[in-house]
């Protein structure tokens, strides 16, 4: 059986990949023997030819797992390898498992029960309250949410799934020691409080797009399901469901406005077989997880809204999950600026409307 450090120097020489770093591992079972190893032995390996054994040669000698280990230990990082128990069990099912990865925060949580959240960095108001809502709900429930951290769509499911106090998991294109987007510093903080963070790529590594979809194929392989919330018709979300697909997991998708060009990549999706999604139960029920009495939040519809008076009702049925500009609202309200102006003010500090830029609310 390999070794832990041989992993990691394997895992640092670019371009070899899960599979070819899995029979190098076979092949040669410690570090030492690795360093060892002549050309001659390398290229008796399937699918290690020439160029890819010139190139071991030469980035070996600069690999040297025990200083990575040294300094992951000195920034709070633990390294796993598909070696430890703590590898995340539905992970290790796919075809190709990272053989490393650098993890910060409870680390416990990747072996909850799991949905990944993705969608567009171009989020609409709708996609962002969408995000939120599903990841809050399932995360009260210890599911754990499991995104990229990037700008849009990820960003608010992570928030969603802090709100509840429930685990979340982000997962890095870069390196872990490498903040991106730099914005979500705070983010993560607060992802790290009730999450972690995990990464395969070695400290310091930047974040390349060529990065992404083998990223991508982790916050999948990590999950029961994934849920694309909104998607342009080609992105790295769609990937992210075509690896969920190709690992035999569920894909779940919101549908969208037929004006909001990032709602065409989801209602591609549900057009070839995807599950369309309007609740949390609509989650549980496929994946046969436990489901809550009354999942869907309240909305203005519902008989009981005892917080709210007959005026903010009112108001409140004529502010839809697509922003609405105020005069829009004064007009279908049929009150004063002044009145709707308090009103709005209201709805927003109990949580049932958010303001917008340019002068629009939108639904929670």
């Amino acid at each position: 059986m390999a070794d832990n450090a041989l992993l990691i120097a394997l895992n640092a020489i670019p371009k070899l990949g899960s599979i070819k770093i899995q029979s190098l591992a076979e092949k040669f079972k410690c570090y030492d023997d690795f360093l060892k190893a002549k050309p001659e032995d390398l290229l008796e390996i399937p699918g290690i030819g020439k160029i890819i054994c010139e190139n071991i040669i030469k980035s070996r000698e600069k690999v040297d797992p025990n200083r990575e280990i040294e300094r992951a230990n000195k920034l709070g990082i633990k390294i796993i390898t598909l070696l430890d128990k703590e590898y995340p069990e539905l992970l290790k099912q796919i075809y190709d498992p990272p053989p490393v990865l650098y993890t910060k925060g409870e680390i416990a949580f990747l072996n909850n029960k799991s949905i990944a959240i993705v969608g567009s960095r171009k989020a609409s108001a709708y996609g962002k309250n969408a995000a939120m809502k599903f990841a809050k709900e399932l995360a009260s429930l210890t599911i754990n949410i499991v995104s990229g951290m990037a700008r849009g769509i990820d960003s608010f499911a992570h928030k969603g799934a802090i709100d509840a106090g429930g685990p979340t998991t982000a997962v890095f294109g870069c390196g872990i020691d490498i903040i991106y987007p730099p914005e979500n510093i705070s983010l993560m903080k607060e992802i790290l409080k009730c999450g972690c963070v995990i990464s395969s790529f070695p400290l310091g590594t930047p974040p390349q797009a060529v990065n992404f979809p083998a990223r991508n194929r982790i916050i999948s392989g990590l999950s029961l399901g994934t849920l694309v919330v909104e998607a342009a018709e080609k992105s790295g979300s769609l990937i992210t469901a075509d690896f969920s697909l190709e690992q035999c997991r569920e894909v779940f998708a919101i549908p969208g406005s037929i004006f909001n060009p990032y709602s065409r990549g989801t209602h591609k999706l549900i057009k070839q077989g995807a599950k369309l999604v309007e609740s949390i139960d609509d989650i549980l029920d496929e994946l046969y997880l436990e489901s809550p009495k009354n999942s869907n939040t309240n909305t203005a519809d519902s008989v009981n809204l005892p917080n709210l008076s007959e005026t903010e009702k009112s108001i409140l049925e004529v502010i839809d999950y697509q922003p609405i500009q105020i005069e829009q609202i004064i007009n279908l309200s049929h009150r004063n600026s002044q009145e709707v102006n308090a009103v709005l003010t209201c709805l927003e500090l109990k949580g049932y409307i958010s303001a917008l830029p340019g002068g629009y609310f939108v639904r929670n």
